[in-house]
């Protein structure tokens, strides 16, 4: 295989799978689908399964992908060691987003009500939930803000409304080591 045949195959793979298997699920609830599920989309029968065999590798292919590592002096080190702590203690972060890949395992969404924000955004999935974002290689991706819409302009934010949410009574300076410990992911 080329490698632009093999870039394709790995795209291929995780799209079939969205298109077929999630939109299975999607196009059942009746209540939340109602033209889909009359016109029974959800029952869609395909010949032999050409994806299942391919997801142990993909799985691996994914999580071997180097992370976007943050620009030298782009954080401050002093303050994002003084962070890690806070995350994996007062903060209580590492609760959802345990590390090394700083998600959860498995079915990684919680409901809008459990994160403090409304589910607008969340009821557009079959579940109704939010998934838990990986933070690593956070700042290569900040353009146009966090969170899973972009209703946050900065880390700063995020962890405010969290802090206040949850009533973790961060101080000052946590809330600064924090922000820079997310900046050094």
């Amino acid at each position: 295989m080329t490698p632009r045949m093999v870039r394709w195959f790995w795209v291929a793979i995780p799209m079939q799978i969205l298109v077929i298997g999630l939109l299975v699920a999607r196009m059942e609830g009746a209540q939340q689908y109602p033209v889909a599920a009359k016109a029974r989309l959800g029952h869609k029968q395909n010949g032999p399964d050409l994806i299942t065999s391919h997801l142990g590798p993909l799985h691996f292919y994914q999580l071997a992908l180097p992370v976007p590592k943050p620009k030298p002096g782009s954080f401050d080190a002093a303050g994002a060691s003084r962070g890690s702590a806070v995350f994996a203690g007062k903060a209580r972060c590492a609760t959802c987003h345990v590390p090394p890949l700083f998600t959860e395992s498995g079915w990684n969404t919680h409901k809008a009500t459990e994160i403090g924000i409304d589910d607008f955004q969340a009821n557009r999935s079959p579940d109704r939930s939010y998934r838990t974002a990986p933070l690593r290689g956070l700042t290569s991706h900040a353009k146009g803000g966090f969170y899973h819409d972009g209703r946050f302009a900065d880390l700063t934010a995020v962890v405010e409304h969290y802090n206040q949410f949850f009533k973790l009574a961060l101080t000052d300076a946590d809330k600064r080591d924090l922000v820079e410990y997310l900046k050094s992911l």
